[in-house]
């Protein structure tokens, strides 16, 4: 589950970085107000995913905490409303993986 959670987290900084642009060309958003919104995201994913292996609890809590920020961060960069939605649905159904591939393991 440590894994996964922090591929998840990994992707999605990924995902979110390369949005960041996308967002100024597209959206035509100020460079610095996509950047803050975006970069604030991408570090605490890659904090998270680097937290994963010593201190899963607060990783899930946090990261959850992460896909509803991104999902609001939709009213500021209008394509974070999709990408929130699609990496909290990756995110819960990696928990929901993670719990249920520990439960058969431990029988």
């Amino acid at each position: 589950m440590k894994r996964l959670c922090a591929t998840v987290l990994i992707m999605e900084a990924i995902v979110i970085g390369l949005a960041i642009p996308v967002s100024v060309q597209i959206d035509h958003l100020a460079p610095h107000r996509a950047g803050l919104v975006g970069g604030i995201a991408a570090v605490v994913a890659v904090v998270l995913a680097a937290l994963a292996r010593r201190q899963l609890p607060v990783v899930l809590v946090a990261g959850t905490v992460l896909q509803v920020y991104l999902i609001v961060a939709g009213t500021v960069v209008p394509v974070m409303y999709f990408l929130g939605g699609i990496f909290a649905a990756l995110w819960a159904t990696g928990i929901w993986l993670g719990h249920r591939v520990e439960r058969v393991a431990g029988h």
